[in-house]
């Protein structure tokens, strides 16, 4: 079997590679990327792989048999036509199965809407492009989180529009190893999965932290608006926006959901003492 893996420039993409080559398998890998001069050390061929050129990406999935395909990061209207542009040259290249990597989040009424729709989108076009297929739905990263402890620390606090609803965190190695099990098993074929840890809490997250990095950050609950406006000024208009749609999705419960990874793993999600202890050791 040769399987391709989109964006391998990136944090998720090169993270799926390095779990598929940790397979005791005969799994041959290539890689797709927009500038293959940039991606080092992960030992495959990387093929020219951008989204917006059809005819380059059918002649880099010549020979291929799974696409994993990860989300673009374009404006959301655009990111729909590049996704098809992806799933075209699939099929014209004679790829049999792809697997794509979704988000969860509000499907409508906030800021982050707009993204999830496009994702959804993808979706429909996946299940409908005469190929085998599976979609996970991602949750939210916990790294970012963990990267930002010193701010967190300068601060004393972890501040948001979360309120005390529950997220669905997840980590992007745990994501690999289920991406590399979707890609090399057919009776996962034909289903969405929603891939995610047990859901935290603001106020549990910063708990974590604490144990992990001998800090004392609380959580103080922010309006909305007055996140946006945090946010907007610290990262510009269009980002701090999406990100304060992001936390008024989990604050409205759309990323508090049942998790199927057990499902589509066959193990659970690491346990987040285990995965906070992992960082203080």
């Amino acid at each position: 079997m040769t399987i391709a893996v989109t964006a391998v420039s990136g944090q998720l993409g090169s993270s799926i590679v390095r779990a598929l080559q940790s397979f005791d398998s005969d799994v041959q890998i290539v890689g797709l990327a927009r500038t293959p001069a940039r991606v080092e050390d992960l030992g495959i061929d990387v093929r020219p792989g951008d989204y917006a050129d059809p005819d380059t990406l059918t002649q880099s999935l010549t020979g291929v048999d799974t696409l994993l395909l990860v989300s673009g990061n374009e404006q959301p209207e655009a990111r729909i036509q590049q996704h098809r542009n992806v799933l075209d040259a699939a099929k014209a290249a004679g790829v049999t199965k792809v697997v794509y990597t979704s988000v969860q989040g509000a499907e409508e009424g906030t800021a982050f809407s707009p993204v999830v729709q496009s994702n959804r989108q993808t979706e429909a076009d996946v299940r409908e492009c005469d190929l085998d297929w599976v979609v996970g739905r991602n949750g939210i990263y916990i790294e970012p989180d963990v990267e930002a402890i010193e701010d967190y620390k300068s601060a004393g606090e972890i501040a948001n529009c979360a309120g005390e609803a529950k997220c669905g965190y997840t980590t992007r190695s745990e994501l690999a190893f289920a991406y590399a099990r979707m890609l090399t098993e057919s009776s996962l074929n034909s289903q969405t999965f929603l891939l995610h840890g047990e859901p935290l809490t603001q106020s549990a997250l910063a708990s974590h932290l604490n144990s992990a990095f001998g800090t004392d950050l609380v959580f103080r609950s922010m309006s909305v608006d007055e996140y946006r406006a945090d946010r907007v000024a610290a990262l510009g208009d269009f980002i701090g926006t999406v990100i304060a749609g992001i936390y008024e999705g989990i604050l409205t419960g759309a990323n508090d959901q049942p998790s199927d990874y057990a499902a589509a793993v066959g193990r659970p999600h690491q346990a987040w003492d285990d995965y906070f202890s992992s960082l203080s050791s």
